[in-house]
C-alpha cells in the first residue's frame, strides 16, 4: 500500500518541479497574528530560483506552515523570473548599481578566478544566475528582502555588447575597445625606462 502511494506521488512531484531550476532559501521569518484567543502564527519565505545558466528570479510567500510557505514563494520566483546577459558565461558585462528604497548595491566584474564576493542574499541571486566571479557590496539597508530587489534592479539595467551594437546600428567590434592597442601601450613605457 505505501509503494503504491510512493509510485503516485513521484510522477507529480517531478512535474511540478523543473529540474533545470535549482532553488535558494534566503530568509524565513515567523510572523504572528494577535486574535481574540491569542496569537496565531504564521511563517513568511523568501526564495531566489535560478537555472545558473543566465535566469534568476526570487519570490516570497506566506503560510501557516513553513513547507507551504517556501512552495508558494519559488512558484512566485519562477514566474518572475528575467534573463541576464554574462560575458564569457562567468561574469557580468560592466559595472553597475542597484537600488530599492533604502538598500543599494554596488556590482563589479572580476577577472576569471575571483569567485563570488557578495554577502547572504546577493550571494544566492548570483550562484543561481550562475555567475562565476563577481564583486559585489551592499550599502544601507540589510534586509534581505531590499537587498534581492535592488540586485534585480541593477541586474536588469545591464546591457550587453550585442544588444547597444544592434540598438546603435554598429557591429560589436566597434564599441569593444581594441585588444592589440592595450599592449602595446603598456609596453612603450618600459621600453623607454630600459
Amino acid at each position: 500500500m505505501a509503494e503504491r502511494d510512493n509510485n503516485r506521488r513521484g510522477p507529480r512531484r517531478d512535474r511540478d518541479e523543473s529540474p533545470e531550476f535549482s532553488d535558494r532559501l534566503v530568509a524565513i521569518n515567523r510572523v504572528s497574528k494577535t486574535v481574540k484567543g491569542g496569537k496565531r502564527f504564521g511563517f513568511a519565505a523568501l526564495v531566489v530560483v535560478g537555472d545558473q545558466k543566465g535566469r534568476v528570479g526570487f519570490g516570497k510567500g506566506k503560510a501557516k506552515e513553513v513547507p507551504e510557505a517556501i512552495r508558494k514563494a519559488t512558484e512566485q520566483a519562477k514566474r518572475q523570473m528575467i534573463r541576464v546577459q554574462l560575458r564569457e558565461g562567468r561574469t557580468l558585462h560592466h559595472d553597475m548599481e542597484g537600488r530599492h528604497g533604502a538598500g543599494k548595491v554596488v556590482m563589479r566584474t572580476a577577472p576569471e578566478g575571483t569567485g563570488i564576493i557578495a554577502g547572504g542574499p546577493m550571494r544566492a541571486v548570483f550562484e543561481m544566475l550562475g555567475v562565476k566571479d563577481v564583486v559585489s557590496k551592499s550599502i544601507g539597508s540589510q534586509n534581505p528582502y531590499n537587498m534581492i530587489r535592488a540586485t534585480m534592479d541593477g541586474l536588469r539595467k545591464e546591457q550587453s555588447p550585442r544588444g547597444v551594437a544592434q540598438r546603435r546600428g554598429k557591429k560589436v567590434s566597434d564599441i569593444l575597445p581594441k585588444r592589440d592597442e592595450a599592449p602595446a601601450a603598456d609596453a612603450a613605457p618600459v621600453a623607454e625606462e630600459a
